[in-house]
């Protein structure tokens, strides 16, 4: 088989001079060596050990949940949405231990220098910015665990994966190609080739919250065939894919209909690293869409999300200088069931300036530290981004976004949660937080919808730019 995959701008030497001051945890002889991987290291890469003060602590894993809880189903998990809310709340409770489910601190601005060297820039800004901003800190759990199979492919990849420039990815079959990266961008394609199951039909409510605090739904159904790491329906040795995905808009009623088809690729013939095409209602026919990347606005998002945002990054890296700081242990959201409770609705948790932080929870993780710079004679609207990505599953939890001067403008969130019936760790809901216009926009949103058909299966026919106009026919 052929095998490939694919106003803070003082702040920046603050971050330098913090990050130099961490704990050299990054590179020492056992995280280096391929060979400790599952045994010092977990099979994709992250260090198995707590911290020396026990606030990071061992690796857990798959042990965290009920072994029934592994072997749900998207029936199951839907019928005690609809009829039994509160035992699906209390279920995903099981993974965390009774005396871990109360935080042991809120940051607050009026404390954040306490806790100064474990906050992103992006959480310090929003902490000054607004009043009612505040960080429920909760101790530690490590729950991310992914299959088997992607562990030991991932093993594997640890001795055969080679990344050439930024986006050309060889050598690696299935699993995270480079559990021990030496580069910023191999980082980043951890992240963007993590299992995240073999397919998917997934219910996806987003908003614009105005800083009145009214907002309006939007409602999209997304059907995602993942090629590379796919264990279920191996791709063939000619395959130049990474995922198809197939989105519908649902609502509001002036943008129903529109249909978005993407090809994400991989491979010496990838290009830009996606081929894109859209249906519209008024239009009535399928178009090619040139623009479906990089800070080009998503459709629906006011500006507020670029394509390149959504599943925090994606597509082709080829714009940016990617450096990696190192590993550093900060406060991410993590373990977020509270904020995806069917108890929680929308009206509840979306409030003005940013959601309702009583629902979210903070802990102390190991993450991977990966500063982009834009290169020299290209454009982006980010001229750079910040990127904190969680040890245990290569997921980007937050993002600072600077603009061309140097200011901080918009903080990206991910509140990290384990699924162990597929088994991945993904974020639910995406936050991105405008601090210029004081909007922010909400993906992923799940309180209130069908949960995911995570076990879904589709032909690949059904993702051809042919199909889109046959699909637009059915709906």
């Amino acid at each position: 088989m052929r095998e490939f995959a694919p106003p803070y701008s003082g702040r920046r030497l603050a971050l330098a001079a913090v990050l130099a001051a961490a704990p050299a945890l990054t590179w020492n002889a056992v995280q280096a060596d391929p060979s400790k991987l599952g045994t010092e290291l977990t099979p994709v890469g992250a260090i198995r050990a707590g911290n020396a003060d026990g606030s990071i602590p061992e690796y857990t894993g798959a042990s965290n949940f009920p072994e029934d809880m592994k072997t749900w189903t998207p029936e199951h998990l839907e019928s005690l949405r609809t009829q039994d809310a509160k035992k699906l709340e209390a279920e995903f409770r099981k993974a965390i231990k009774p005396e871990l489910l109360k935080p042991f601190d809120t940051v607050t601005k009026g404390n954040m220098a306490k806790y100064a060297d474990k906050l992103t820039d992006g959480h310090k800004a929003l902490l000054e910015k607004y009043p009612t901003y505040k960080m429920p800190l909760f101790k530690s759990v490590r729950t991310g665990f992914f299959p088997k199979e992607i562990e030991d492919a991932t093993i594997k990849n640890a001795s055969t994966a080679k990344l050439t420039g930024t986006d050309l990815v060889t050598g690696a079959s299935i699993g995270f190609p480079f559990p021990i990266p030496k580069s910023g961008a191999e980082v980043i394609w951890n992240h963007r080739m993590k299992y995240r199951g073999n397919a998917v039909t997934r219910y996806n409510n987003q908003a614009i919250v105005k800083p009145d605090g009214s907002y309006q739904i939007t409602k999209l159904t997304e059907e995602v065939k993942f090629k590379y790491a796919n264990f279920k329906d191996p791709a063939g040795p000619d395959n130049k894919y990474l995922l198809m995905y197939l989105s519908e808009t649902i609502s509001p009623p002036r943008v129903a209909g529109q249909l978005t088809l993407a090809h994400e690729l991989i491979g010496p013939d990838a290009g830009s690293g996606r081929a894109a095409w859209i249906f519209s209602p008024g239009l009535g026919r399928v178009n090619r869409a040139p623009d479906v990347g990089y800070d080009n606005p998503a459709v629906g998002t006011d500006n507020e999300q670029y394509f390149d945002q959504i599943d925090v990054f994606n597509g082709s890296l080829d714009r940016y200088d990617w450096k990696l700081i190192g590993r550093k242990e900060m406060y991410i959201p993590y373990n977020s069931y509270q904020m995806n409770s069917p108890l929680v609705k929308y009206e509840d948790m979306l409030k003005p300036f940013h959601v309702n932080q009583d629902n979210a929870r903070y802990e102390l993780h190991r993450v991977w530290v990966v500063e982009a710079n834009v290169k020299q004679g290209v454009r982006h609207n980010f001229a750079k981004r910040v990127f904190y990505v969680d040890e245990d599953s290569w997921s980007i939890a937050a993002v600072d976004c600077y603009d061309g001067r140097g200011e901080l403008w918009k903080v990206q969130e991910a509140h990290l949660i384990t699924a162990p019936f597929v088994p991945t760790v993904t974020g639910s809901p995406e936050i991105i937080y405008d601090l210029q216009s004081t909007r922010y926009f909400v993906t992923a949103l799940a309180n209130e919808d069908r949960i995911s058909d995570f076990h879904a299966s589709f032909d690949d026919k059904e993702f051809e730019p042919a199909a889109l106009k046959r699909k637009s026919r059915t709906r």
